[in-house]
């Protein structure tokens, strides 16, 4: 698939849930958000009909996301099939690692092809700050059960917030100990993230390098889907990596487009221009009609975000991240 802006993309999360067992506070308001019917959340059938169409059209990676998508009762028998479509090369999952020490060996035999795990602190009460939940255990459990399985990509998706206890080089550490790859996020200034300032990938490498030392830029062989920096440091088993969305904005680069929970194709995060591909499926629409629907919301793709700038207010997406999908 060729976007107006000649960009190719290859590249589908896929949110399966805007359910979440955590309530992060850079995510969601405390008591949530109000959660859709679970009958407007796309169907098992109908998410690998969509991921079908869009293998042919040329989609050839999707990452699995929610809200959490390890609460969707039937994650690894959803991966099966997704890796089983013709065209698809690599299926990944966002998690937060709460639930994955269950699920772990499910998933690796269903053909994961690698996993990220939301965590932003190894602090349990500055965990329990941010998520709002008792569940640092369950998620360190969860990554060493990840790390048991060596074929499978393990990443950290790490959000600076500037708050006092969160400790990032104590996360960095993370890819010193263990092949993971640490990747720190930049705040995106949507729903309840427009709340937060965060840091900025210069003041984080003035702090990872006063700990480890220098950090080197990774020229070696793509880590994964997307437009994270790598950097090697010295003595580190794996490496850590920055993805600076507002500050360094790579969007003449972007190869990926979203799918809602409920089947609403969003082509920019920031945003709510897109395709009901629910509605076309559910009126009984044909496979024809679906791969329609998605080219035309790629000739509307914008060229890129302006979330530096004032973005048109009408069109600005204005559902939290958990709603929009991860």
């Amino acid at each position: 698939m060729i976007d107006r802006c000649g960009r190719t993309i290859d590249y589908l999360r896929i949110s399966v849930t805007d359910r979440c067992n955590l309530r992060c506070i850079y995510c969601m308001p405390e008591n949530g958000v109000k959660l859709v019917e679970r009958s407007q959340i796309l169907r098992e059938e109908e998410i690998i009909r969509i991921s079908r169409v869009m293998a042919q059209l040329g989609i050839t990676r999707i990452k699995l996301t929610g809200g959490e998508p390890l609460v969707h009762v039937r994650m690894p028998e959803l991966v099966c099939q997704i890796k089983e479509i013709p065209g698809i090369k690599k299926v990944t999952l966002t998690t937060n690692g709460t639930l994955l020490k269950e699920q772990m060996k499910e998933l690796a035999e269903a053909g994961l092809d690698a996993v990220n795990i939301s965590l932003d602190t190894l602090n349990r009460d500055c965990f329990q700050k941010i998520t709002r939940r008792d569940l640092l255990n369950e998620a360190l459990e969860g990554i060493q059960e990840a790390l048991r399985y060596p074929g499978i990509s393990v990443k950290i998706n790490c959000v600076p917030l500037g708050i006092e206890g969160q400790d990032l080089c104590e996360i960095a550490e993370l890819a010193r100990k263990y092949p993971v790859h640490v990747r720190f996020i930049e705040m995106m200034p949507i729903g309840c993230g427009m709340e937060f300032k965060g840091m900025s990938e210069e003041e984080l490498t003035e702090l990872l390098e006063k700990r480890f030392g220098s950090l080197t830029l990774y020229q070696g062989e793509p880590l994964g889907n997307g437009p994270s920096r790598y950097y090697e440091a010295q003595g580190f088993e794996g490496k850590l990596g920055f993805i600076s969305a507002v500050s360094h904005k790579f969007c003449k680069d972007c190869n990926r487009i979203r799918l809602t929970s409920q089947g609403y194709l969003k082509t920019c995060l920031q945003y709510s221009a897109g395709k009901d591909l629910r509605e076309i499926i559910r009126n009984g629409g044909t496979d024809e009609e679906l791969t329609e629907a998605i080219l035309e919301a790629l000739e509307q793709k914008p060229d890129g975000h302006q979330f530096l700038e004032k973005a048109q207010a009408d069109d600005t997406e204005k559902l939290c991240m958990s709603q929009i999908g991860g």
